[in-house]
């Protein structure tokens, strides 16, 4: 592992090692990079002994040795290689170009930028232009609109996670402007705020037929996270296939994927829109849309490669903090293992995710119905099929379909309906349970639609 333009090898951390100026060159590299102490310049494996010392001081002079802050734009981790111990250090390009030693501020001096395998100064005219163009819209710059914030959930959950916010932690955490007011950074992560993120469910394969509008919000955008990654879980329990040997339960979405997609959107959403990131669920698909194009110093070729540019740094510091976040750039490369670039969608204002919803198929059942599969249905499954609209309980699907008798209805319409894997329950874990609803499952949605242009092409 010699040296690249993203890789700077170093035998030991000493006092006498600039290794300040090798993060601030990868900062403002617009592809970050990484540090690696117990690797000698030929890529020699000599390891390192008192590996948290190394990480211990690493992070204390990245942390106060550096302006702009670095905070949440870099990770020191432990690897083995070669069977000893190294310190890894990743380190993302900043948004907020250009980084310096904050001793001698923006000078040559003082600003590095990466080229070829070697960090060099900053041209002076190139600080200035970077400067000149620094992002005006920080969440981290914005003053919040209220001041009296409180953090009892964020105290909570760092808690939960050994870690105590002592009284300073408003300054630590970067929640505050360089005046000293709370920013827009503290108002999101405040107990009450006015922040929502809402996740809907339709029935339909567009946005016409809303059967569920839930919000997660006016609290910390922590609690909201989780009660969102909750929310999508329990509608990602499965999709269950019913063979006349078992019952094949599949996930709708990747669950990797799934949350690395939610946090991505949360934590890289543009709120100085004012909008935050929202999740709908439809028959087919789930979408997650986020505020916010692409920085512009970073292409989608370098965005599918892994390359992070954290748009909210204060955001992603406290997101690792409290391990919501594993490390920077592992997110979107998980995303694309799973469904591919074809499953992202770029406009001047907004990114949106598409996730298919994924059914496991066999013999008995497929995802895909044609009007030929129809033949076998019976014409009271059918009507019951043409009748179910979103979730519905057994006696309104009985008033539905105009059937009085539940044993008839529950023989001839319900049960083979079922077994055919066309519907399916909402709570299959607790099959009586009083708040029993039924609902199409994708297969049945495809049928309900091959159906009803078979009777519009009767009645025409």
């Amino acid at each position: 592992m010699g040296e690249t333009t993203r890789i700077e090898n170093k035998v030991l951390l000493t006092p006498e090692l600039d290794i300040e100026k090798e993060v601030i060159a990868f900062l403002n590299y617009k592809e970050g990079g990484y540090v690696y102490i117990g690797i000698d310049k030929e890529g020699n494996t000599v390891g390192v002994n008192d590996v948290d010392d190394i990480m211990l001081r690493l992070k204390d002079r990245i942390k106060n040795n550096i302006s702009p802050s670095a905070m949440g734009l870099f990770d020191v981790v432990e690897e083995k290689k070669d069977g000893r111990s190294i310190v890894k250090v990743t380190i993302a390009s900043g948004i907020e170009k250009p980084y310096f030693k904050s001793k001698y501020g923006m000078t040559p001096r003082g600003a590095y930028i990466r080229i070829g395998t070697s960090a060099e100064p900053m041209p002076q005219d190139m600080i200035d232009r970077l400067f000149a163009i620094r992002t005006r819209n920080s969440i981290g710059r914005i003053v919040s609109n209220r001041q009296d914030l409180t953090f009892e959930q964020l105290r909570i959950y760092y808690d939960e996670h050994g870690k105590r916010l002592n009284d300073n932690f408003a300054r630590s955490l970067e929640l505050l402007t360089d005046d000293g007011k709370y920013n827009y950074v503290a108002y999101l992560l405040a107990d009450e705020n006015g922040n929502s993120i809402k996740v809907a469910k339709y029935s339909s394969l567009d946005r016409c037929d809303l059967i569920e509008n839930n919000e997660y919000g006016y609290c910390s955008l922590i609690k909201a996270t989780k009660s969102v990654l909750a929310k999508l879980e329990i509608e990602n329990k499965t999709a269950a296939t019913i063979t006349p040997v078992e019952r094949i339960e599949t996930p709708l979405w990747n669950k990797v994927a799934l949350r690395e997609a939610v946090i991505n959107a949360i934590v890289h959403n543009d709120y100085s829109f004012e909008v935050p990131p929202k999740f709908e669920i439809f028959p087919d698909r789930l979408e997650i849309t986020s505020a916010g194009r692409l920085p512009e110093s970073l292409s989608q070729e370098e965005f599918f490669s892994g390359i992070s540019i954290p748009r909210n740094k204060e955001l992603m510091r406290i997101y690792r903090d409290l391990e919501l976040v594993e490390s920077l750039g592992s997110g979107i490369p998980r995303i694309l293992h799973a469904y591919g670039k074809d499953s992202f969608r770029f406009t001047d204002n907004f990114i949106r995710i598409t996730f298919p919803i994924s059914v496991q198929k066999s013999d008995h059942d497929t995802a895909h119905v044609s009007a030929h599969d129809t033949a076998h249905v019976s014409a009271h499954v059918k009507t019951l099929i043409l009748a179910i609209k979103g979730d519905v309980r057994r006696d309104e699907l009985q008033e539905l379909v105009k059937i009085n008798h539940r044993q008839h209805f529950m023989k001839e319409y319900l049960a083979p309906a079922l077994e055919e894997g066309l519907v399916e329950l909402t709570i299959p874990e607790k099959p009586k349970s009083k708040n029993q609803k039924y609902r199409l499952t994708p297969k049945g949605l495809q049928l309900q639609e091959v159906l009803g242009k078979q009777k519009e092409g009767h009645i025409s």
